[in-house]
């Protein structure tokens, strides 16, 4: 009942929205709080900092948050979250605590967009039941990207899917830290106040366990290193495709990609884009926020084909509750993404281990530098000469980003990148092994050659490779 239109042709909404109120109304909480009544397809935008207290919970009607419905009578804690709950029949809503922004909205027409896309994909699930669609969401930063894939992951999820999400973003984690690029398969409902939630390698959780795919970008943005970041768009396409083949459900229900928005810039992101719908054989493209981008992939990929080799390129509205996150706020994120990956949250609080281990047997490689780096990135060229996706020997300096190193005191306070390649592995082998979980750096003694690591598994990692990026930052006060 909460999302009309599941059952009907096209997912058509009613042509006049009722609410669906019903029972009691509970009585308002001992704390401050407040009610909004909010009409049929309108939607609450509120901005809550890191360190206020913000709860809502639904006491009539129904409401969902990116996609994930919330339970009517249950305290949702929103503190740090720029979000928008969205009802499309209508529901009350009792709202504790302060938030630096917040407003009842009833321009909310990008919804009706956004099903209609569900709808759309519904549809190529059922009739091509062999191979579902492959989706990559385009845009500049602050349109609604990341919004939009969690929203029609989840509404697939409630239609009996298990679509299947990638984030190629650097600067946020989805089950992984941030310098994460993440696939994961999506099978139960997420959680409302974690998104897509935390990866449960330290003890059991709440919510049923998703195991992601993770590959290790140790730089902020793809246009740092464009050849790394194209050298593991590859490995990820091949690795994420030969997981879907031996699950027909997961195949059947598509992939749904979050692209990063450095790709909107034609000099740097454009090749990337065409990389990406190479390797993943994507069969749509989403465009939010703008009309150059959108003209030029339409013109690239659509316009110029003929009908059976065109590629469609949608464009859609970027949601009025699509802000700016600032660099301090992104940054208090990306802290506390890190404290969620060993700590845990409120509801699922993990109990990391420390290990104390030698320098003399670790084998770290430090991610080389930017600077002085330049690379060919043009719309009109597939790859850059240097590019060699294979991983060969004859792979130059533009793509291999590791170098090894000896630990010292400057690891402090930093992310290490477990990766499945043995110790002694050559630097782009390195580069493309696949993550098998993060150590948080919490002291390095260089006198006695010694390095105390924080690990969310009490058992040691054997002959890994250790992996030291050059993003995120260091985070100085996860151990106190």
């Amino acid at each position: 009942m909460a999302l009309p239109g599941l059952s009907l042709p096209g997912l058509g909404l009613y042509s006049t929205p009722t609410p669906v109120y019903g029972g009691p109304v509970p009585p308002p909480s001992e704390q401050v709080s407040r009610r909004e009544d909010l009409p049929a397809q309108a939607e609450w935008r509120f901005e809550a900092a890191f360190h206020q207290q913000y709860t809502i919970r639904v006491l009539q009607g129904h409401a969902e948050l990116f996609g994930v419905e919330l339970a009517n009578n249950q305290s949702y804690n929103l503190s740090g979250c720029k979000g928008a709950i969205f009802t499309w029949q209508g529901c009350l809503l009792e709202v504790t605590g302060e938030a630096e922004s917040e407003y009842a909205a009833q321009e909310t027409e990008y919804a009706v967009e956004w099903l209609n896309l569900h709808g759309m994909l519904e549809t190529a699930r059922n009739e091509r039941a062999s191979d579902g669609p492959r989706v990559l969401i385009v845009g500049p930063d602050h349109t609604g990207k990341s919004s939009l894939a969690q929203t029609l992951a989840a509404w697939a999820v409630r239609a009996g899917r298990t679509p299947t999400v990638v984030n190629l973003d650097p600067r946020e984690g989805l089950l992984a830290p941030p310098s994460s690029l993440t696939a994961v398969t999506v099978g139960s409902q997420m959680d409302v106040e974690n998104g897509f939630g935390i990866s449960p390698i330290s003890g059991p959780t709440i919510t049923p366990v998703k195991t992601p795919l993770i590959y290790h970008y140790p730089y902020a943005s793809s246009t740092d290193r464009p050849a790394v970041y194209k050298a593991l768009l590859t490995r990820m396409a091949l690795s994420t495709i030969n997981k879907l083949e031996e699950d027909p459900l997961a195949k059947q229900s598509g992939i749904i990609i979050d692209a990063p928005g450095s790709l909107n810039d034609p000099k740097s992101g454009y090749d990337a884009i065409h990389h990406l719908v190479s390797e993943f054989s994507i069969n749509l493209i989403i465009t939010l926020g703008s009309e150059r981008l959108y003209n030029d992939l339409n013109r690239r990929y659509a316009a110029s084909k003929s009908a059976d080799e065109a590629l469609p390129v949608l464009k859609l509205a970027k949601p009025g509750g699509a802000i700016e996150r600032d660099a301090g706020y992104m940054k208090q994120l990306r802290t506390r993404h890190i404290r969620q990956y060993f700590f845990g949250t409120s509801k699922e609080s993990l109990n990391p281990h420390s290990h104390m281990l030698s320098t003399d047997d670790l084998a770290i490689y430090r991610a080389k530098p930017t600077s002085g780096e330049s690379e060919k990135t043009s719309f009109g060229a597939d790859e850059d000469d240097d590019y060699d996706p294979s991983g060969s020997s004859t792979t130059t300096s533009a793509n291999t980003a590791f170098e090894k190193v000896t630990p010292s005191v400057a690891m402090t306070g930093s992310l290490i990148a477990i990766k499945f390649c043995p110790a002694d592995s050559e630097e782009d082998t390195v580069r493309d092994s696949a993550v098998m979980g993060y150590l948080y750096v919490a002291d390095v003694d260089e006198a006695r050659k010694k390095v105390r690591f924080l690990a969310p598994h009490p058992q040691r990692w054997g002959d890994r490779a250790l992996a030291w990026g050059q993003w995120p930052e260091a985070v100085a006060d996860l151990v106190t």
